[in-house]
């Protein structure tokens, strides 16, 4: 198993994807629920596939953001972490 290299992000970097996080997760959402309502009806070929594609493309993208902000959040060392993180 390779090791990720971890990676410093600007801090404006930072901000935005905390931001279009949270949009990421009311897409998944938001697919869930058109996939729960269009599974109760008879004839939603068409729809319910469209709303699958759209949770897969929402989860994909919501779990590519999870996983750079954690990736930044392990880089203690770099100066750009040390500004995010509260001082105690």
């Amino acid at each position: 198993m390779a090791l990720m290299k971890r990676v410093a992000l600007a801090p404006r970097a930072v901000r935005q994807l905390r931001r279009v996080r949270s949009v990421y997760v009311v897409g998944v959402m938001l697919s869930v629920l058109g996939l729960v309502l269009e599974s109760g009806r008879a004839t939603s070929g068409r729809q319910l596939e469209i709303a699958g594609v759209f949770l897969v493309v929402f989860a994909a993208l919501l779990g590519l953001t999870v996983i750079q902000l954690w990736r930044h959040q392990k880089t203690a060392h770099c100066i750009t972490a040390k500004k995010l993180t509260p001082s105690r």
